[in-house]
């Protein structure tokens, strides 16, 4: 019987854990104040009332910091600091829980209504999105300060049941420290679910993974797998952005010096598939005719004295594997175009250098006169004349209609 408050959300330099405390403890319900330290400066909690610390400590038993082996009981509630009981209240969430087939009860803490949102998590994309909420007040989440009662098994089945969310920083008086420590918060949270990227209700994004100035999402590449594959995801979508962007800038250097290029490969693929890169892709690939290298600035620079950063931040460097270039979104973020130097023989399209790639073969040269624009990550880029006939080559008949990750295998689609 009863319900037990759990009150997780709370911060050390300003509370109102003492209230809150007394508040249900009144009623009376069980109160465990949880965090990974006990509070301080120390909180006077009315007498039946306990603080769980989830960090294990030397010298007290394991069970202290284990919240799931305090707790009794059918349901359980999650009660943000400054709630104040009503009478009644638990015992009607209970009900209403028990009556239906959700999963939790969400009551609004003060006058402040609760905002219903639907929520869609893809993990595969490493992706939040947030709507409109769905009929009957079902909702996939709320948005506000809110008392939340939902099984017991349910809540310590989660992963994190007790991942700590980010405080509403108006409702406190130091804000910019409240501000910091939600952020910091808020991007630990998302690390630890798996999200990089949140689109919210009114279309805005939020984003939490690569940038400029960090280093990229997954390390080095190898059978052609990343890990992220391995791990049953797909290509972290800041890791695309960046990629988009890169691809971007270098296609339109490539142009304004003359330098003709095409789209090779898994970039091609995903142009005629999506018009985008293809979303567990981890490179652009484009193909240049060798002689026109020289025109540009960047690639006579790069092949003269090594890597060199240009005006926004790129860097254009000869790649040490063989005799081709390789364009990095910057010099921390190593996200990157490859450049494949192409040049005729006798009406053949080939190189000097070849990596080993199934799908890296000569092809005649028909195919780049002319060469035609095709939509591609948000730009128009320049492709192969005939792109299923080129694409089939390549990688075999029924590439567009089938996709395959770039090493079957290591890891099938």
């Amino acid at each position: 019987p009863g319900v037990p408050v759990l009150l997780r959300e709370f911060e050390d330099f300003e509370n109102d854990l003492a209230g809150t405390a007394r508040s249900f403890a009144a009623l009376p319900a069980p109160v465990l104040v949880v965090a990974e330290t006990a509070p301080y400066p120390p909180v006077p909690l009315p007498a039946g009332a306990r603080v769980l610390s989830l960090r294990p400590v030397p010298d007290r038993p394991p069970r202290d910091s284990r919240p799931e082996l305090h707790v009794r009981t059918r349901h359980v509630a999650l009660v943000p600091d400054g709630a104040r009981a009503v009478p009644g209240l638990l015992e009607r969430m209970r009900a209403t829980l028990e009556a239906g087939d959700a999963r939790m009860v969400a009551a609004p803490v003060g006058t402040s209504p609760l905002r219903c949102l639907g929520l869609r998590v893809e993990l595969r994309e490493w992706t939040a999105r947030y709507g409109p909420g769905g009929p009957g007040g079902t909702c996939g989440a709320v948005e506000g300060a809110a008392v939340l009662l939902l099984r017991t098994r349910d809540l310590f089945n989660l992963s994190f049941p007790l991942a700590p969310p980010p405080p509403p920083p108006a409702s406190l008086h130091n804000r910019w420290k409240a501000e910091s420590l939600a952020g910091a918060r808020q991007r630990r949270l998302l690390r630890e679910l798996g999200i990089k990227r949140e689109v919210l209700a009114d279309g805005r994004e939020r984003w939490y993974g690569c940038g400029k100035e960090t280093a990229r999402c997954f390390g080095t590449v190898h059978a052609r797998t990343p890990q992220y594959l391995l791990a049953g995801r797909w290509t972290p979508p800041c890791c695309l952005r960046a990629l988009r962007e890169t691809a971007r800038h270098v296609a339109g250097a490539l142009e304004a010096a003359g330098v003709r290029y095409w789209l090779e490969g898994g970039s091609l693929l995903g142009a005629v598939r999506l018009r985008d890169i293809i979303p567990w892709d981890y490179d652009v690939d484009l193909g240049i005719y060798r002689e026109d290298a020289g025109k540009c600035r960047w690639l006579r620079e790069a092949a003269a004295g090594g890597p060199v950063e240009d005006a926004e931040g790129f860097v254009w460097e000869k790649a040490v594997e063989g005799d081709f270039f390789r364009v990095h979104y910057s010099r921390t973020n190593r996200l990157h175009v490859d450049l494949w130097p192409f040049y005729a023989r006798a009406g053949v399209m080939t190189k000097d250098t070849w990596l080993g790639h199934p799908q890296d073969v000569e092809f005649p040269e028909h195919f780049l006169r002319p060469l035609v624009p095709l939509p591609f990550a948000g730009f128009t880029a320049m492709a192969p004349n005939n792109a299923r006939a080129f694409l089939e080559l390549k990688f075999g008949p029924g590439a567009i209609e089938n996709p395959e990750y770039p090493n079957p295998a290591v890891k099938r689609l």
